[in-house]
């Protein structure tokens, strides 16, 4: 590494990075700003979103309309739903803009991230008031939804500076670098239940490792989607850098994740469909020069062990916000409960109380702790395995949601007891308010059924014992291990995400190699040792 190399490294290094606190909203005037956000943005549902392809606007035959979970008979907005033909041109626009964006500076491309990062603080409570109305995030989820998203963008920004610098290995006679350069056109699919902050996370990584990206998002968070569009757009990056492309992902994702011109897919969501995108994209045609590279996050079925010395207060309190928070709808939730015979039946009694004290309501409303699920194919796959609960497990909690029955897609928490290891509550991901609890007769069972699922991204234990800990440590198969702490809530930085297994290909994001998926290490050397110079070419030969 030369000097220069080292002085520009260190310089970045030097600058720690620190996460965007997120909102206290014990304080009465963040309290009313974000209840005038709502006031705010609850004015402007119901309108109608383009795609944008080449910095224009597009119009289709084809619409999706977004409603509000919370109140399904309200509709959010009306977006233009692209065709196949729509994502042919996006590709073609993305292929094009590549040629000059991949020449900008890795540090002007940075420069973009800050300014998308500075428009979502100047735009914090609107943002949040979307995510509420769109997707029925309660206030504290979606507050820590933008707050996570401005993260990802200071973040990359911050490492694609120290990726920047060729890295320089020279010896006499001999000039070596070694450098980074972006793969293409990336296409990014992202999910709906963090649709700012992981449609940010993907988008912004591939946009500062100088890709094009064509943004694809899920369909109930297409008009979020549209306003992350607007701040980028905003931000100054050129036209056909970023194109926005919401529609149905059985008609527009096979022709996006097939086309020999993309280059990179990086996904969230389910396993089916990220199983089935590796599948597609791993297949080469005669007119493809490339192997696409794909990045797939893919889910969990996340465990917490309950050692028999744990303390129930805390273990109890962790698996509530874990299990339940925002419905149960995060890739990290804990579905999965394996407690020590000699807490099981304490803990249970402990966990049915503080499960029947969480309020079940719309997300508008401040006071609630379990919102809606996200539509209504949701709400019935969910109240399917509840059906499957209360008919081959003990049924410890089972609550009711009244009268929201028909306002919103409402499911209340369900606590099951007693549920063996190889029951589908077990095994397979639900997505929604449905926790198993099992009975472990000593730590070695404990560990075989926390591993005995097909998943493996995030996991927790609760013990007052280093030991057991340190086991926990060596043996739970997870991603992200949480100790005496719940298992949801990643920090970018502090606890980069991402599993293995059948819970995702690739790095983790919010992590300091997650950009290196992005780029193609290039390695260059030369021979300094030259005989004799080549003469001008509009020299005279004598």
């Amino acid at each position: 590494m030369n000097e220069t190399t080292a002085q520009a490294v260190t310089a970045v290094k030097a600058e720690p990075f620190h996460n965007e606190p997120h909102t206290d909203f014990s304080r009465a005037e963040n309290r009313d700003a974000f209840a005038q956000a709502l006031a705010d943005v609850g004015s402007q549902l119901g309108r109608e979103y383009p795609l944008v392809i080449d910095g224009k606007a597009v119009s289709s035959r084809k619409s999706i309309v977004s409603l509000n979970p919370s109140h399904s008979a309200q509709a959010v907005g009306r977006i233009a739903s692209a065709t196949a033909d729509h994502a042919e041109q996006a590709v073609g626009t993305a292929r094009r803009a590549f040629t000059q964006w991949r020449k900008v500076e890795p540090t002007h491309r940075a420069e973009y991230l800050e300014l998308i990062a500075a428009e979502m603080r100047n735009r914090r409570f609107e943002l949040c008031a979307w995510m509420v109305y769109e997707c029925g995030k309660p206030w504290a989820e979606a507050d820590g939804d933008v707050a996570e998203a401005i993260d990802f963008c200071m973040y990359y920004a911050q490492q694609m500076r120290l990726l920047a610098p060729p890295v320089q290995c020279d010896y006499p006679g001999e000039e070596n670098s070694y450098f980074y350069q972006p793969r293409g056109v990336a296409v990014i699919i992202s999910p709906w239940n963090f649709p700012l902050a992981i449609l940010a996370g993907m988008t912004v990584a591939a946009l500062v490792a100088g890709n094009t990206v064509i943004m694809k998002p899920a369909e109930q968070s297409s008009v979020i989607a549209a306003k992350l569009f607007e701040m980028i757009r905003d931000a100054g990056v050129p036209d056909g850098v970023v194109t926005y492309l919401p529609g149905a992902g059985a008609e527009v994702g096979p022709v996006l994740v097939s086309s020999p011109e993309v280059d990179l897919i990086a996904f969230t969501g389910s396993r089916e469909v990220g199983l089935s995108i590796n599948e597609q994209a791993a297949h080469t045609p005669p007119s493809q020069n490339h192997v696409k590279k794909v990045i797939a996050e893919m889910g969990g079925k996340n465990a917490i062990i309950v050692d028999e010395d744990a303390d129930l207060d805390e273990a109890v309190q962790g698996v509530v916000g874990s299990a339940f928070g925002f419905a149960g709808q995060k890739c990290s939730a804990c579905s999965r409960v394996i407690v020590l015979e000699p807490a099981y039946d304490s803990f249970l009694e402990r966990l049915a109380g503080a499960t029947e004290s969480l309020k079940v309501g719309p997300a508008e409303d401040p006071g609630t702790t379990v919102g809606p699920v996200i539509d209504e194919e949701a709400q019935r796959r969910i109240e399917d395995y509840i059906a499957i609960g209360k008919d081959e497990c003990r049924t410890i909690v089972s609550m009711d949601v009244g009268s929201l029955a028909g306002e919103g897609y409402y499911v209340g928490p369900h606590v099951f007891a007693d549920v063996e290891p190889d029951n589908r509550l077990v095994q397979h991901e639900i997505f929604g308010p449905v926790v198993a609890v099992l009975r472990a007769e000593d730590l070695d069972e404990a560990f075989r059924i926390a591993n005995s699922t097909d998943y493996a991204l995030t996991g927790g234990m609760y013990s007052r014992s280093p030991k057991n800990l340190q086991r926990a440590r060596t043996e739970m198969r997870v991603g992200n291990l949480y100790l005496n702490r719940s298992i949801t809530g990643a920090l970018v930085q502090r606890h980069p995400f991402g599993g293995y297994m059948m819970s995702g290909i690739g790095s983790k994001a919010g992590g300091h190699d997650y950009l290196l998926q992005f780029l193609i290490p290039i390695a260059v050397s030369e021979n300094t040792l030259r005989r004799g110079f080549a003469p001008p070419p509009d020299s005279e030969q004598e």
